[in-house]
């Protein structure tokens, strides 16, 4: 491969952006192949090759059915499972949900059938970029998770395992020299650092030692500067941003209403019972009115019955009839 090298001038999209991720990750193409190969191997510390990936794009139109899906899931030639997942602003939740992600990759596994028993499960990995925020209390980036017994200190050995690595804790190892540098440490300042100009220096020599992000960036710069490829990918992004904000939005001023609502009808009752009552009711309709409002904006009733907690009758009443 043709060295690759980033100018100043050098216009790159975000590869914390959930969907260019997916887009530099999983094209049909030997770079792309290569780059996610070698940052699996990266993380999980053996060198794999990626057979298949899972189509894993859910319709544009879909923002609930996108956020609960991972960015990538691959089989290896050996057949391990990975999913792979950018994260650029990770929920307060996340950690329960790589919990639970991880359990359904590891027993969505078909091992039915007379030669089959559970020694042929195969290995499964669920991966997590976390591109903000801190989960973890001390200064490492990179963890690794299984089954262990806290007491006795003693690991399960299991076939499941969660790796996350935390962007945020980068501010020492930037600082490292290159030659220093592990590989997994090349992919995270590579994720974090990409956009930022002052330290494109630092990204350039990091390409020059690890082949998969040379890969991954060959395959970023063509999207940079296919003119139709980005507007895509930002016309993607908006839309994603978009809705977030009406749901947010909605969502306060829902809270909002309940609480003026809860207030007003609270005083006029005087007693503890009519307090609470009224402040019931009024959550009650602020929801409601919160409800309408979604449904206005286009959302879909299972959108506004994830963001508001009401049931669909409650949300559409016309719907009984």
């Amino acid at each position: 491969m043709e060295n690759i090298f980033f100018n100043d001038s050098d216009d790159l999209i975000d590869i914390r952006y959930d969907n260019v991720f997916k887009a530099v990750f999983t094209r049909s193409n030997p770079a792309s192949k290569g780059a996610l190969s070698r940052l699996i191997y990266a993380l999980i510390g053996r060198s794999v090759s990626v057979e298949a990936i899972t189509a894993n794009e859910p319709p544009i139109d879909n923002i609930r059915d996108r956020q609960i899906r991972y960015d990538i899931s691959c089989r290896t030639e050996n057949g391990e499972l990975v999913n792979v997942e950018m994260s650029l602003n990770p929920a307060p939740y996340e950690l329960s949900r790589l919990e639970f992600y991880a359990g359904k990759l590891f027993t969505g596994q078909d091992i039915r059938g007379a030669d089959y028993n559970y020694d042929d499960l195969k290995e499964a990995f669920q991966i997590a970029i976390l591109a903000s925020g801190l989960f973890f209390p001390d200064d490492n980036f990179f963890h690794v998770f299984e089954y262990y017994d806290l007491t006795n200190c003693v690991t399960l050995n299991s076939k499941s395992r969660i790796i996350t690595l935390e962007l945020s804790k980068l501010d020492k190892v930037i600082e490292k020299p290159t030659e220093l540098m592990s590989n997994k440490e090349y992919w995270a300042v590579f994720f974090r650092y990409l956009t930022d100009k002052s330290k494109r220096q630092k990204i350039n020599e990091i390409m020059a030692k690890e082949e998969g992000i040379k890969m991954a960036s060959e395959v970023l710069m063509t999207i940079s500067k296919d003119e139709i490829e980005r507007a895509r990918l930002l016309s993607e992004l908006k839309y994603e941003l978009d809705m977030q904000s009406l749901r947010v939005t909605a969502q306060r001023e829902g809270r909002a209403e309940g609480r003026a609502e809860g207030k007003a009808e609270g005083r006029k009752e005087g007693r503890e019972e009519g307090h609470e009552e009224g402040r019931a009711k009024g959550r009650e309709e602020a929801l409601q009115e919160t409800a309408r409002k979604m449904k206005d904006m286009g959302l879909s009733t299972e959108q506004i019955r994830e963001a508001t907690g009401l049931t669909s009758d409650r949300i559409d009443p016309r719907q009984d009839g």
